[in-house]
This record gives structure tokens, sequence and C-alpha cells, in this order.
């Protein structure tokens, strides 16, 4: 009995060693997943835009542990087949970093300032319209890739919004709300008027009792002061 009660505490020393560092190894892993890298191309991840104009696609890059030679690029999807646009390697943040450019039309705006890697298209045609995407690696993170997607839409003209019907219910709201206050206005001035006109009574009835009393006083006194009849 003695062996099999000792093997019992043994396994339960090795199973305590082996949770240990699982445990640490998946929290370092969270904590480092928080600090990866995060490529961004804004919270309007989509344009639509006139054929012939000039549009910018936004991608910034973010990282909580820096970079060091990030490399970056632009990839634009033709029907499945991803052309690069252009690509470039940041040596640190704030860097302007020398971008190589594949595609007409095209310039690297972003310069870097801020990590901001944005490009600008002149003048585009139909043919530009389609997914773009902002791609990222950083040597820091063993060289994990990171990237955002931006849909370019473009159209002969930008289409009307008919805004009728949202006149038609800010009218209503608006008339709604300027009643409102005129009644609550009127409701306020009714009850001013009615407490002055309640006081003025109020101050009419103590007046009026005030001088009946004066008066009942006085014919008392001159009541009581008439003299008293002599006998005879």
């Amino acid at each position: 009995m003695e062996p099999a009660a000792m093997e019992v505490r043994w396994t339960g020393v090795e199973r305590s060693k082996l949770g240990s560092p699982y445990a640490a190894f998946t929290l370092l892993l969270g904590v480092w997943s928080a600090q990866g890298l995060e490529m961004s191309v804004g919270k309007v991840p989509f344009l639509e835009a006139v054929n012939g104009s000039t549009v910018m696609l936004p991608c910034t890059y973010a990282s909580c542990i820096g970079i060091k030679d990030l490399y970056f690029n632009w990839q634009y999807n033709d029907n499945g087949t991803m052309q690069k646009v252009c690509d470039a390697v940041i040596p640190t943040e704030d860097v302007v970093p020398d971008v190589k450019v594949f595609r007409e039309r095209v310039e690297f705006i972003g310069k870097n300032h801020k990590n901001n890697i944005s490009i600008l298209i002149w003048n585009i045609t139909f043919e530009d319209g389609g997914l773009y995407t902002c791609f990222g690696r950083n040597p820091k993170e063993k060289n994990k890739n990171h990237s955002a997607v931006f849909h370019l839409i473009v159209v002969d003209e930008l289409r009307v919004v008919d805004n009728t019907l949202t006149i038609i219910i800010a009218s209503a709201v608006g008339g709604a709300i300027a009643f409102l206050m005129a009644f609550m206005l009127l409701k306020n001035f009714t009850l001013f008027v009615l407490a002055k006109l309640e006081e003025k009574n109020k101050e009419c009835l103590v007046s009026s009792s005030g001088i009946d009393n004066t008066e009942n006083g006085l014919s008392g006194s001159k009541a009581d002061s008439k003299p008293t009849p002599k006998k005879k």
C-alpha cells in the first residue's frame, strides 16, 4: 500500500510542474499578440469615386514593440491575381522610405509621417476599380504578415441622394418641438397670470375685511360713548 501512495504523490508533483510553463506560455502569447503589428485603412474601408478623378487610398501601421526594417507594399487584386502597386522597406519610424512604384499614375504620399503609408492614384479609370491590399511585415515579429483591404469603386457619376423624406421628417420634428415649446410658454404665462390674479383677489379680500372690522369698531365705540340718562 505504501508504494502506491508514494506514486500518487509523485504524479501530482509532475502535473503541477507541467501546468505552470503552459500557463506562462499562454500568457506570453497573449501579450505578444496584443503588441503585434496592425495595418489599418480607416473606419470606412471603401470609396466611391468618379471616373477621371484623383483618389487617395489610406493606410497606416501601428506596433507597440516598434519596428525595424518594416517591409510594406500595396497590391491590386486583378481578378484573383495580385499585382504589386508599390513597395518599400522602412528602417525605423519617421524615416521617409525609398518607395518603388510599379503602376502608372500612382504616387506614394504617406511619407511615413505618423506611420502613414497611403498612396494617391491620379485620373482613375474603370480598370482601377477593385480591391487594394495594404500589406506589412515586421522582422521584430519574426516576419509575421499583416494586411488590410480597401475597396475602390469607380462610377460615371455620383448618385444623387434624394433627401426629400429626410427634410419632411426633420421639418415635422422641428415643428413638433416648436409647438411643444410654444405650448409650454403659453402654459407658464397662463399660470403666472392666474397666480397674479389670485394674489390680487387675496389682497382685496384682506383689505375689505379690514374696512368692515374698522366700521364695526367705530360704531360700537360711538354706541358705548353715549351718556347714561339721568334718573328724575
